[in-house]
């Protein structure tokens, strides 16, 4: 092909792309109609949310006390528009520090300056403030405040923060280092949130006040009288202490002379008791002595009387018996007017002056 040719290709295949990029572009415009139509005639609740359908057109008219549950794709006839209202908690959060600005403004959590209350000495303190609150009744919000987040800005962040500079602002300054003063306010500013909201579909969970802050000259002065008391009680403790130490060793002073006392007391005691158990032994003794001393007197006068009486010649013969006892051999004389024959009985009786008992 020549020339000529070439060029009549070359023309075709642009008027070709061309074609394609024109096609190309309607679809695309009829795709994006679409998407707006959609969007138009639909909306998506999630799950974590309710919606209120409002009808301009269709009757019934109006806001429809109905509530839509979450989790499905709505189809809408013209007019209708569905507001959704979160149904999990919420947070509001007081706060112009650079954590509070950080925090992720959404469909949850709504962040606003700190505030500042004005306390009962004059002074000037700034406060952040957490609120957790979640949505009880979305057509009444709906009908009170309006649709998407008005709700905040009419009804919820004027009632708390009127509510906490009402309370807060009874404590003078230095309170708020106190956390039993600065938790009583907080809980009665809450109760006071609560009775407030009471009809307006909203319920306030909890009202926290995390950090305040004074002006930097007054701070300073705070910080110094705080150190003084420090230094005050701490003296304070310390005399406390000295006393209960003196007192301590007062009574130990007094414990160990009682102990010394009773010690003695105790000695004396034993050494009486001691005394009193040897006098008494030997009281014993004696008595014990005296018995055995009347009875062995009174055995000698018996046995004296014994041989006194009669037979006692027979028991002085015995006894002479009893002396010869034993003796192999005696040699006595046996001849003349003193012999002595043992083998004459009635000699050996009258040498021993042995009477015969006469019956």
């Amino acid at each position: 092909m020549g020339r000529n040719g070439s060029m009549t290709t070359t023309e075709a295949l642009a008027a070709r792309v061309r074609g394609l990029v024109a096609r190309l572009a309607v679809l695309a415009g009829a795709g994006v109609g679409v998407l707006i139509l959609f969007s138009m005639v639909t909306t998506y609740v999630a799950p974590n949310e309710v919606g209120i359908l409002e009808s301009r057109l269709v009757p019934p008219r109006g806001i429809r006390p109905e509530l839509i549950p979450g989790g499905r794709l709505r189809f809408l006839l013209p007019g209708q528009t569905i507001h959704r209202f979160p149904t999990d908690l919420q947070l509001l959060e007081l706060n112009s520090s650079a954590e509070g600005q950080s925090l992720r403004q959404g469909r949850r959590v709504r962040v606003e300056p700190s505030m500042e209350v004005n306390t009962s000495d004059g002074s000037r303190v700034a406060v952040d403030v957490t609120v957790l609150y979640r949505i009880e009744n979305a057509f009444t919000i709906m009908q009170q405040a309006g649709p998407d987040r008005l709700f905040e800005n009419n009804t919820l962040i004027p009632k708390v923060i009127s509510a906490l500079k009402k309370n807060l602002g009874e404590m003078v300054a230095e309170d708020f280092y106190d956390v039993h003063k600065r938790v009583a306010r907080q809980t009665a500013a809450q109760s006071q949130i609560a009775a407030e909201l009471v009809g307006r579909g909203l319920v306030v969970e909890h009202v926290l006040v995390r950090q305040y802050y004074y002006n930097q000259e007054y701070q300073q002065q705070i910080e110094e009288k705080k150190i003084q008391d420090q230094l005050k009680f701490t003296r304070q403790s310390e005399g406390e202490a000295a006393k209960e130490l003196a007192k301590k060793q007062e009574i130990e002073a007094r414990g160990k002379a009682n102990v010394a006392i009773e010690t003695e007391r105790g000695g004396a005691e034993v050494t009486k008791i001691q005394a009193e158990a040897d006098a008494y032994r030997r009281k014993r003794q004696a008595e014990a002595d005296l018995v055995v001393k009347l009875a062995s007197a009174q055995g000698t006068e018996l046995e004296n009387a014994a041989y006194q009486g009669g037979g006692s010649e027979n028991m002085v013969g015995l006894e002479m018996a009893q002396v010869l006892k034993g003796l192999d051999v005696v040699v006595v004389p046996s001849g003349g007017k003193g012999g002595f024959n043992p083998l004459d009985l009635e000699q050996s009786l009258d040498l021993f002056d042995v009477q015969e008992v006469k019956p």
